[in-house]
């Protein structure tokens, strides 16, 4: 494995920044090395600043796209954390169920999954509110999945999952209920893939164009950011959401003083943010 030398560790950890946003401190340069190995072997680089240097010349950003690809986390599984599922069937969706029960069918009902990864949380959510709701005519859902990686949003719009990947956090009747075999493994049956959608985006670009969202979850990412870029990250999800909608983060997660226009509440076992009302009308 090539080593990340003393004086490119910088540079390197710079660009990675500018690029995804990910902050990697020198206790980071291993995973670096690790991530990044097989793309200094596929670009024939025989250093860091050599690949750093083919990533800045390279105009169509191939290059680029490896890096991000490898050094994005996309360690994820079905109904991850549980908790968050728990909150969404017995305490959000039927609260944004009540709230617009009055205007009659279809009710709008909109979801996005941040750093979506391979796709798992956005179809776990699905397959809650296909089991919770029923007949999904009666309702406008938009799910929707953005990630900054390429191999990632392409393998959540597939909607084709390994065994091994199966058997991480969705139970035997789910998976016969929600998939089909395929020869990889499984896939995910049309009507629930149908729910979503998946794009790819970086958070720390503008992503205004998505529209309005009941709910948020922006899980495990933030805490690859710095302070600064944190901060940004959840004022413009803020923009992002309806005035009474909710927010959720990782379980290991939680808004700092920085960002006081979030309210933390609690269900249960869960943690979740709305929107303080002052902050409510704010641009």
């Amino acid at each position: 494995m090539i080593k990340l030398l003393p004086q490119e560790r910088q540079s390197v950890a710079q660009y990675i920044h500018s690029i995804c946003a990910i902050n990697l401190d020198a206790s980071k340069d291993y995973l670096i090395e690790s991530r990044l190995s097989g793309v200094l072997q596929e670009m024939s680089c025989s250093s860091f600043s050599e690949l750093l240097s083919r990533a800045k010349s390279d105009v169509g950003g191939v290059v680029k796209r490896r890096i991000i690809d490898e050094i994005t986390t996309n360690e994820t599984l079905f109904f991850r954390d549980s908790s968050p599922f728990y909150l969404l069937r017995f305490k959000v969706v039927p609260e944004i169920i009540d709230r617009r029960s009055r205007f009659g069918p279809p009710m709008p009902i909109r979801i996005w999954s941040a750093a979506c990864s391979t796709g798992q949380e956005i179809y776990s959510i699905a397959i809650v509110l296909k089991e919770m709701l029923g007949d999904l005519s009666r309702y406008n859902i938009r799910l929707v999945g953005t990630d900054i990686a390429d191999q990632a949003v392409a393998r959540a719009s597939a909607g084709i999952f390994s065994q091994i990947e199966m058997a991480r956090g969705l139970s035997d009747a789910a998976r016969e209920k929600y998939f089909t075999p395929h020869p990889k493994g499984w896939k995910i049956r049309d009507e629930i893939r149908a729910m979503a959608s998946f794009q790819k985006m970086n958070l720390m670009e503008d992503f205004s164009s998505l529209g309005k969202f009941d709910i948020v979850f922006c899980r495990n990412v933030a805490i690859y950011f710095n302070d600064r870029d944190r901060v940004s990250l959840f004022d413009r999800i803020r923009q992002r959401m309806d005035p009474e909608g909710y927010l959720v983060i990782g379980s290991m997660e939680a808004l700092s003083a920085a960002n006081p226009q979030f309210e933390p509440k609690r269900h249960l076992r869960s943690v979740y943010y709305q929107i303080r009302p002052l902050a409510a009308g704010r641009p």
